[in-house]
């Protein structure tokens, strides 16, 4: 056995003996006026405990109290701790882009948040930050302080840089020169991706600087304007800006190594990141301590100590109609009480319950804190019970203990609040999100804060969402009931209809039959009545083609008479005119007319279309001459 801090044993034990023998050595007062004898004749016998035992009893109690600060133990070996980091630069965007509210609240607040989570979610690894827009700056440098970190990342804001634009190029500089003489350099990047198309220049210099690039995308391929503090839109040549996620960004990412994750409301995408990076890292050993393992035995001078402080306080009379000593007494009053709240060990179950917690073996110290909590019944150990539950998906539990944590202090009581609300809001049903609802309301009238508040407007957000769905839906079950009975009425017409269509029909099928009679015997007769017309026309044509013929007989013996009566007369003497007697016979009106039919049958007469065309043509005024 040896002691860790025998310090305590060097410099408190002499005045201890000191004081003690001195008031072991003093007499009493009453000594210096009686001798011994007679003292012992006056005082009255009692079995109490005289001014000398309790003395030394006291210093007794007040000896194990020190051992018990020097802390005895009994070496179990040594073991050695590497201390291992994977360090991870986060550069933030902050440039007017992420002030669009696609995302909710916003992207750089929604990216805040994601950084605080990553922060959470790492706690054995160095985080620095880099706030760029158009130009870079470093706004915390490599560290495991992830308190100052987090301080300093609520504090960005549109307003830290003045410049406007976004410049990847430059913060990727500020990178290389921040983490120097590394091998490996690792780069989360929050960003929306500005409107850069080409990053081939960003990604031969992170190749060059042997910088792994990762990519959370903070924004929606939809997008939205660019709202400003006093309520306008930013605007470029009169129209306003709809800004929208980049997702040319990703090639920054995916040719260096890394990879793009577009971002979601829940942590679900920061803990997909996180896998990632420490996937792909390659943790540095920062480092390496042998540390002594030893069984602590302090409880032991401790428990006794505070035996006899109950022995040399106590005022039992050890006269005859006492029964049972101080001791037994004592004795029997720890080992039959039935209610105890905490034992001496305790501690060590709690040290244990948040050893787990840290080392995010929640389900183990969800167990212990639980049964801490119903032996101890304190709201404290509720209430750490109930954040283990919270951390192993069982918020049901988690909420019952939060509701029996009733604090008193203000400050502890919101905190509550805020949790209990936190898990009703995982199960997101109606009833929940206004129970989740009012646990922020009661949180934020103790105490006003940023994340609470945050919390309770998009459970609202969350729950009108849900009551406008429902609203939809009842709609549409109105909707389809009302399309329902409209389709069993007209279903029933048109039984109905097809009921009269048929007995329509089979009276039309009679009302067919005798109209087809009847349509059959007067085609009959107007078949009948065709062919005599037919017969008449034939007739008539033969007659006509007769009468033409003998027309054509006639004509040509005309023809001959007047040729023989031309070759029959003597030649004209020139100079003179024929006379009368020597004009050629005129043509009759019936071959004039007869002419006239051949001539308008022959499409190829020209005479013919100019008269046709003469007929019908339209005189334009404004035709030139030639």
């Amino acid at each position: 056995m040896e002691f860790q801090h025998p310090e305590f044993l060097y410099y408190m034990l002499p005045p201890l003996f000191i004081l003690f023998g001195l008031l072991l050595t003093q007499k009493e007062a009453q000594a210096t006026f009686f001798s011994q004898e007679v003292m012992d004749r006056l005082r009255v016998s009692s079995n109490r405990l005289t001014l000398k035992s309790r003395n030394a009893l006291f210093m007794l109690i007040g000896v194990l109290m020190i051992i018990a600060l020097a802390s005895p133990v009994i070496p179990e070996g040594k073991v050695e701790v590497k201390a291992k980091s994977a360090d991870i630069m986060l550069a933030l965007d902050i440039s007017d882009s992420m002030l669009a509210q696609d995302l909710y609240p916003n992207r750089l607040k929604l990216s805040k948040q994601k950084a605080l989570e990553l922060l959470k979610l790492a706690p054995n690894e160095r985080i620095g930050v880099i706030a760029f827009a158009k130009n870079s700056y470093l706004v915390s440098p490599l560290s495991f302080d992830h308190d100052a970190v987090g301080f300093l990342l609520r504090q960005l804001s549109t307003d830290s840089i003045t410049e406007k634009g976004t410049d990847f190029l430059s913060m990727l500089e500020v990178v290389d020169k921040s983490i120097k003489n590394e091998s490996k350099k690792y780069l989360l990047i929050l960003s929306d991706g500005g409107d850069k198309e080409d990053f081939s220049a960003e990604i031969a210099y992170a190749k060059e600087k042997n910088i792994t690039i990762f990519v959370l995308g903070v924004a929606t391929k939809k997008g939205a304007p660019i709202k400003l503090e006093e309520g306008g839109f930013i605007k470029h040549n009169g129209e306003i800006i709809v800004s929208k996620l980049n997702s040319n960004i990703s090639t920054l990412a995916t040719k260096t190594g890394g990879v793009f994750i577009q971002s979601i409301h829940s942590v679900d995408d920061v803990k997909a990141m996180l896998r990632e990076i420490e996937s792909h890292s390659e943790q540095k050993e920062l480092k390496s301590q042998e540390i002594e393992r030893f069984v602590p035995l302090f409880y032991f001078p401790l428990g006794l100590a505070l035996l006899l402080l109950l022995i040399a306080t106590s005022s039992m009379s050890k006269r005859e109609k006492v029964s049972l000593p101080s001791a037994f007494l004592l004795f029997a009053l720890f080992v039959t009480t039935p209610d105890v709240k905490a034992g001496l060990l305790d501690f060590m179950e709690l040290e244990k319950a948040k050893k787990a917690y840290e080392d995010k073996d929640y389900e183990t110290s969800s167990k212990l804190y639980s049964d801490y909590a119903k032996s101890s019944q304190k709201k404290q150990s509720y209430y750490n019970a109930a954040n283990a539950l919270y951390k192993v998906g069982k918020y049901k539990e988690a909420r019952e203990l939060y509701e029996q944590a009733q604090f008193s202090e203000p400050l502890q009581r919101a905190d509550n609040f805020a949790n209990l609300g936190n898990a009703y809001a995982k199960e997101p049903n109606k009833e929940n999100l206004e129970k989740a609802i009012g646990a922020y309301e009661s949180a934020l009238k103790l105490k006003e804060d940023k994340d609470t508040r945050e919390n309770l407007e998009a459970v609202k957000k969350a729950l009108e969402n849900m009551n406008n769905q429902e609203n939809q839906q009842q709609q549409n079950q109105d909707k389809n009931e009302d399309n329902k009975e409209k389709n069993q009425d007209q279903s029933q017409k048109q039984q109905n209809n097809n009921q009269e269509n048929k007995e329509n029909s089979q009276e039309n099928q009679k009302q067919n039959e005798n109209s087809q009679e009847q349509k059959n015997n007067k085609n009959q007769k107007e078949q009948e009545s065709q062919n005599k017309q037919n017969a008449q026309d034939k007739k008539q044509e033969q007659k006509e083609s007769e009468n033409e013929k003998k027309e054509q007989e006639h004509k040509e013996k005309n023809e001959q008479d007047a040729a023989k009566e031309l070759k029959e007369e003597k030649p004209q003497e020139k100079g003179h005119s024929m006379n009368s007697s020597q004009k050629p016979q005129e043509m009759s009106d019936k071959e004039e007319k007869k002419w006239l039919q051949m001539l308008n049958k022959d499409p190829s007469t020209y005479l013919y279309r100019l008269n046709e065309n003469r007929n019908d043509r339209q005189e334009n005024t404004n035709e030139k001459p030639w």
